[in-house]
């Protein structure tokens, strides 16, 4: 185990050169170059994207902030709109503004909103009012907005209102007060999300005044800055490493040094230990236990530590977190997943071991100086690792504990590891001491590639583009004439910048709406178009879920799932949708707690959530016809029928009832799983699955399918997989 240590230096960021005159900050603050650097560019008019690419724990929340903060202060405006990829990080952000305000002493001044879409269900009950008129009354009563790009992408197409309604009825007034709009975290976002963010940039820019927008990401994204430059943006990066303001000293004189220089610790020296096993399910899991000691020892041996296990699997998080509780008995030790309640996290917070699958509070407010990481690709290790060693101890009682050694273990496929330390002109040596950005770049640069879908672009994000630029947007009658210019404009922008033919685009929207409604007996809908438009996906395989594990919080027991997960690792009960609601309703009538139902309104069962199996369950779905044909047709396609094959479960009959009538939206490929991800090197837990047709009963599944927005990206791959070549449009 020890073969594979080395040590990574200590980071410090260079202070701004001088601080611009009326720039007041609070006392004993200073700013790093690329804080000031920011600030600049936001005052600059000659700017409207701005791309900061500083160091995760660098700092860069503030930069995003300050010149909303600085106006606070001479009592103007800039108002500001921020955007994070989970309610999580947003709730997160929401805590570090709060404390930012009160240090400026703006707290009267400048009123902060955070928008979910729970809260903001919850909130149009309470004031008896419609969710589009919760969204205008927040938004024009905050100068800071805290949400998800969801509710930005939605509110821009027309969603919360009704057929009648201008589409310009919510976004006009909020494009107009807010100046910037931040997108944190972006390196998260997939094809779509992008495509949808950069559709909103350009709705924005030909109907409004000019935006400012700031991106930040640790690691930047060439595709997002080659879209922005096609569609007229001309980004401002805003780089420390690229300038030489980063520096990793090797002694300790040279870190007083540059402390006494001013220059800001960002991360400590850590000691790094790869742990090499192989790439399959359960093997993180099964090491932990194995070595559960080794945990135990170092909190032993270093009284006062604080540490985090941050794993791929929500399911083994919940099956290790209560074996870690009763090993480490002296200790207090919490969970951290998207299924744990609000309660709960907060009382991550005051542990001294949290085991999960989210970053959100890691390295934050709750600090560490012991770390154990699983990760999926190269962006994940970074950022994961990138939690460790931002602070040198923690506030307990009154008292200030100081962490004496900064230690990580990286849990990693052994392809990884091979290629970092084993095979001829590997570029680390065990015991060597390493600076950061080389070691990043080395990680990059071994890890799997994966895809990155650039063919998304073309194919899909212009279903998007129509629907803005159709009826329901730019062309609906009470604001057809006002945007006829910016209508052109509009649609001549995104063909330019995806590459695509909006006529023929519309074309394919009106051949899949047909398709449907002669599959479906139905007069409306188009499920394949609802896809390509939506942020994240339409989850047509998503569970209401009662969770029975959840002890704490009555509450918090009322949650989400996708199927193949419920189906691989819950051991469930069924019950009905009204059981359900009225379950939920009683519980919050009980408890006084609002439980938001809007989330519950298109899942495909409910379940009472019992255990997590020990053991990952195989199953495959299935399908009534031939799926040869539906491979060989090479496109998306709504396909009904489709149930699931679990031999000995009891309640599948009853999931397979409702399964079978719901239109999904897939695409099927003549591949195993795992063959279809090595030869599209398709990302580790991309959302593909094995099929067969009914009736065959052999192991294993010789299809794939992909549902959703999955089944969109798999399309803009699988057609290299053609015998013959050559691409095949989307209809």
């Amino acid at each position: 185990m020890s073969d594979y240590q080395i040590t990574l230096k200590s980071v410090y960021s260079c202070p701004a050169a001088e601080i611009p005159q009326g720039v007041k900050l609070p006392e004993g603050w200073t700013l790093s170059w690329h804080q000031l650097e920011t600030l600049k560019a936001i005052r600059d008019p000659n700017i409207d994207v701005i791309i900061n690419t500083a160091m995760t724990g660098d700092g860069k929340s503030l930069a995003a902030y300050l010149e909303t903060l600085l106006q606070g202060i001479l009592q103007g405006y800039y108002n500001v709109i921020g955007l994070y990829p989970t309610n999580e990080l947003a709730r997160d952000q929401e805590i570090q503004i709060k404390q930012y305000l009160e240090l400026f002493k703006l707290v009267d001044e400048l009123r902060v909103s955070r928008l979910s879409g729970p809260e903001l269900e919850i909130y149009a009950e309470s004031e008896n009012i419609k969710k589009w008129e919760a969204i205008a009354t927040r938004t024009q009563q905050s100068e800071i907005i805290l949400t998800n790009p969801d509710i930005f992408h939605y509110l821009h197409r027309h969603a919360y209102l009704t057929p009648k309604d201008s589409p310009n009825k919510l976004w006009s007034p909020i494009d107009t007060r807010f100046e910037l709009f931040i997108i944190d975290e972006f390196h998260v976002c997939t094809a779509p999300q992008t495509a949808s963010i950069i559709n909103t940039m350009l709705l924005i820019k030909h109907t409004n005044r000019r935006k400012k927008y700031l991106f930040l990401s640790a690691t930047p994204d060439e595709q997002l800055i080659q879209l922005l430059q096609k569609a007229g943006f001309q980004p401002k990066i805003i780089d420390p490493l690229t300038e030489n303001k980063y520096l990793f000293p090797n002694t300790a004189s040279q870190n007083l040094e540059l402390q006494a220089e001013g220059w800001r610790q960002v991360s400590r020296a850590i000691s790094l230990t790869f742990i090499s096993l192989e790439p399959t399910y359960q093997a993180t899991e099964t090491w932990l236990w194995e070595n559960r000691n080794l945990i135990a020892d170092y909190f032993q041996q270093h009284p006062g530590s604080k540490g985090a296990i941050i794993l791929n699997s929500i399911a083994a998080v919940k099956r290790l977190t209560p074996k870690f509780k009763e090993l480490l008995y002296t200790l207090r030790v919490e969970e951290n997943t998207s299924l744990t309640g609000k309660g709960d996290k907060e009382r991550s917070l005051e542990a001294d071991l949290v085991l999960g699958t989210s970053t959100i509070d890691v390295g934050v407010d709750f600090k560490i100086n012991f770390l154990m990481f699983e990760s999926a690709d190269a962006g994940s290790f970074i950022q994961r690792l990138g939690r460790l060693g931002r602070h040198d101890g923690y506030e307990k009682n009154g008292k200030m504990i100081a962490f004496n050694k900064f230690t990580a273990y990286a849990l990693s496929p052994n392809f990884l590891v091979a290629r970092l330390f084993e095979e001829k002109d590997a570029p680390l040596e065990v015991g060597g001491i390493y600076d950061r950005p080389n070691f990043h770049a080395q990680i990059r640069d071994n890890y799997r590639k994966i895809n990155d879908f650039r063919g998304y672009y073309k194919r899909w994000a212009g279903v998007q583009s129509v629907l803005l630029s159709s009826s329901q947007g730019l062309a609906h009658p009470t604001i057809k004439q006002e945007f006829a210019e910016s209508h052109q404009a509009f649609k001549k922008d995104c063909e330019q910048v995806f590459d695509t033919s909006l006529g023929r685009v519309r074309g394919c929207v009106k051949k899949w709406a047909i398709e449907w409604q002669e599959l479906s007996k139905q007069k409306t809908g188009n499920p394949i178009a609802e896809d390509a438009c939506s942020f994240r996906g339409s989850s047509s395989l998503q569970c209401g879920l009662y969770d029975l594990t959840e002890r704490r919080n009555e509450a918090d027991r009322f949650k989400t799932y996708d199927l193949p997960g419920i189906l691989s690792n819950l051991e469930i009960e069924p019950m009905t949708e009204s059981v359900y609601m009225r379950l939920l309703q009683e519980t919050a009538e009980r408890t006084g707690q609002p439980i938001p139902k809007g989330r519950f309104e298109r899942c495909l069962a409910f379940m009472k959530l019992q255990a997590y199996r020990e053991e990952r369950m195989n199953w495959k779905f299935i399908y009534p016809g031939d799926l040869g044909e539906v491979a060989d047709a090479w496109k998306v396609q709504v396909l009904l029928g489709i149930q699931v094959l679990q031999p000995g479960n009891r309640w599948v009959n009853e999931l397979n009832k409702r399964l079978k009538l719901r239109g999904l939206v897939s695409y099927v490929i003549r591949y195993p799983v795992q063959e279809a991800k090595k030869r599209l090197q398709l990302p580790m837990h991309f959302q593909i699955y094995p099929i067969d047709e009914s009736g065959r009963h052999e192991p294993g599944a010789p299809y794939s399918v992909a549902f959703g927005q999955s089944a969109l990206l798999l399309d803009t791959l699988a057609y290299r997989l053609k015998s013959k070549g050559g691409e095949v449009w989307i209809c």
